[in-house]
């Protein structure tokens, strides 16, 4: 028996790049036979966590300079397999952050994230052999640090994270992936679509996963939860979503049909304002 948040933090805190892998899905498996308790969390006091586990390489950049490359060539669909492997490998580090941050949550939430951590790191897995298909590795090219960053703005409030990553940041995932498949197609790389596939279909879940934890803490806490996201958009992020949303991927995982409506209006509002501002 191990207790889960020392488990999970020393997962987190992992810089081998195997062993972090292994380690992620070893813990979902161990929590699903029993192995991991939550008693005595003194044991294991929270600490914030300002850089998680992670190998030397790549080098982390402004956004801005992550080159953005065509996927008609070997050099751009190296750069976009580079660039969605270090989300996943990210998105690993932000389910076990939940899972070791959050203490006062149902059991059920517990397994819900080791289950998102665990595949994350089996997408990071399929990204890892088709990179090196092109001759590369992870990090052969630099990466930004936007999802780490906007952890660390969270970790005050398990209301505030489920609300801003998983249905803010992962959901944009649930966007752009279509495009990025159609693209790909395009080229002939159906070897790389079928890998989105999955982590499409994946990602729907854990983004309904977030809008499931995203609802219960805002039942606790007697909030109205559409009107809430919309509140912490404003307030926490500065900004609205931005469109086009994949309606389909969206509804599926846990936003409603009024909602999405009501965010698209809002992103009008915001745009509306900004030239009026600049006018």
């Amino acid at each position: 028996m191990q207790n889960l948040y020392a488990a999970a933090y020393a997962c987190l805190m992992q810089t081998d790049l195997e062993q972090k892998l292994a380690c992620a899905q070893q813990l979902y498996a161990d929590w699903q036979e029993g192995k991991l308790w939550r008693e005595n969390t003194a044991e294991c006091p929270v600490q914030p966590v300002p850089i998680p586990g992670r190998p030397a390489k790549p080098e982390l950049v402004h956004p801005r300079q992550v080159k953005q490359r065509k996927l008609a060539s070997l050099e751009g669909r190296r750069a976009l397999l580079h660039a969605v492997a270090h989300i996943e490998f990210n998105a690993i580090n932000l389910g076990l952050d939940a899972v070791y941050r959050f203490r006062d949550m149902p059991d059920a939430y517990y397994g819900d994230w080791l289950q998102v951590a665990a595949e994350e790191a089996y997408h990071f897995s399929l990204l890892q052999a088709r990179m090196q298909d092109f001759g590369c590795q992870y990090g052969d090219l630099p990466a930004h640090n936007g999802l780490w960053e906007q952890a660390c703005k969270t970790d005050h409030d398990v209301m505030v994270r489920m609300a801003l990553v998983p249905r803010v940041l992962e959901a944009r995932g649930l966007d752009v992936t279509p495009g990025m498949m159609a693209r790909l197609r395009e080229v002939g790389d159906e070897q790389t679509v079928s890998i989105l596939e999955i982590i499409l279909r994946d990602e729907i879940g854990h983004v309904r996963i977030g809008s499931r934890w995203f609802r219960h803490c805002c039942e606790q806490r007697g909030l109205e939860t559409e009107a809430t996201f919309r509140q912490l958009l404003r307030e926490v992020m500065g900004a609205p979503l931005r469109g086009p949303f994949y309606t389909e991927a969206r509804l599926q995982a846990g936003f409603s049909a009024a909602e999405l409506e009501q965010l698209l209006a809002m992103e009008q509002t915001w745009v509306t304002e900004i030239n009026d501002n600049d006018g």
